[in-house]
């Protein structure tokens, strides 16, 4: 197994917390894992065996048909005054679940943990019972710095990169790899189906799947530029697929709820407030990117960086915006509690004009937050006026330097 350091920490750090730990994300990025590393770690400690309660909600080993049962099934695990940690995996395949991790929750003794791949965990009735009572875990595929740890032994990050940028970062990947790297897309086309069958159109009663594969092919072929509800529904009416700019709406709202794409907001950088239209989407996973556009995937590697910078600064706890500066765009406005930081990222900058285009909206900003720029190019780091150039497979394994 590969260890998810950064969560695995998170997870420490809120243990014994009177909080419910919610790990949240994409169908196989790595949250049973996660729970049975934590739990080796908790038996490390002393916890014995009779003292963790642990529960995988899709096998079909736990059939409950409602959350009493569940409830009744775990609170008979509970025979003593002894501290008990309980782990609910894909706890939203329960009818009306949040009742008994509510009911978990107040027990004194009892910390709970639960996973979901599916936003709605956290919406309506759920967050409003368990309001300000639990914590949330957003977990992404692996980072490149975690996929590097995988190949322990080749030094080559650069290849190491490219091959990333393709097969992109889902954990079952890595054996597959290793071993014949032509079963990739049937690994990711099983991910892919049961998150389409499963997470979105059944839970959103959803009958035409040739339409939600095309909006979603859309929405794959253009990350990194702005898109409108209506040009995806006008495109796909020109081409014979009839819909309508709700129907575009709902779809998009249902992968963003599934983890399968992320909205980018624009921020205007000057007058400090978000933009209303013109958004930008990002997938989870270029891997998925690359298995359901096929050969096409290949032809935009530019925007397949930034979608990677863009995951890697949500993995690092920022809120991630589309800058706007005058009439320019700022590929990257990183927001957390101490400010703000600016990337633009770039395939190359060896070329003059390429290099004065990107620092132009830098330089426009008005204000003495970090700036960078991140590419693929192998030269020396250098300093434009304190903006930094950076290598972003360096920056992606070592940070941005400061």
């Amino acid at each position: 197994m590969i260890e998810r350091v950064e969560y695995l920490d998170e997870l420490k750090r809120w243990k014994d917390k009177n909080l419910i730990k919610v790990v949240t994300g994409i169908r196989r990025c790595g949250k049973s894992t996660l729970f049975e590393l934590f739990i080796e770690y908790l038996k490390s400690t002393g916890v014995k065996d009779n003292q963790i309660i642990s529960i995988n909600l899709e096998s079909l080993d736990y059939q409950f048909s409602n959350y009493k049962e569940l409830y009744d099934y775990v609170n008979k695990k509970i025979t003593s005054n002894n501290k008990y940690y309980v782990f609910l995996d894909e706890v939203q395949n329960v009818p009306e679940f949040q009742r008994a991790v509510d009911s978990l929750y107040i027990k004194e003794n009892v910390d709970v943990y639960i996973t979901g791949s599916n936003a709605y965990l956290l919406s309506g009735e759920l967050a409003t019972l368990l309001s300000g009572r639990y914590v949330e875990i957003k977990m992404l595929p692996l980072s490149f710095k975690e996929y590097v740890t995988a190949f322990n032994g080749n030094n080559n990050y650069q290849q190491l990169f490219l091959d990333y940028m393709k097969n992109g970062g889902m954990p079952g990947n890595i054996d597959i790899l290793k071993t014949n790297s032509n079963d990739v897309d049937k690994y990711l086309d099983g991910i892919f189906s049961t998150i389409v069958y499963k997470d979105i159109m059944s839970r959103n009663n959803i009958t035409d799947k040739m339409l939600l594969e095309s909006v979603l092919k859309y929405i794959f072929d253009s990350i990194g530029s702005p898109v409108s509800t209506k040009k995806i529904s006008d495109t796909l009416t020109s081409k014979g697929l009839s819909t309508s700019n709700h129907t575009v709406e709902n779809y998009i709202t249902a992968f963003i709820e599934s983890f399968l794409i992320y909205k980018a907001e624009r921020f205007d950088v000057k007058g400090k407030n978000l933009l209303a239209r013109d958004y930008k989407y990002y997938v989870v996973d270029s891997g998925l990117r690359s298995y359901l556009l096929g050969k096409k995937s290949d032809s935009d590697m530019g925007h397949i960086l930034e979608n990677i910078v863009y995951l890697e600064l949500l993995r690092r706890g920022y809120k991630v915006y589309v800058g706007k500066v005058d009439d320019l765009e700022i590929d990257f406005v990183a927001s957390n509690r101490d400010g703000l930081k600016y990337y633009q990222v770039a395939l190359t900058l060896r070329d003059e004009k390429v290099l004065e285009r990107e620092l132009k909206s830098l330089q426009k900003t008005g204000d003495f937050y970090p700036k960078y720029l991140l590419t693929l190019d192998m030269d020396l780091e250098a300093d434009y006026n304190g903006i930094k150039k950076i290598n972003v497979v360096d920056w992606l394994l070592n940070g941005d330097k400061d």
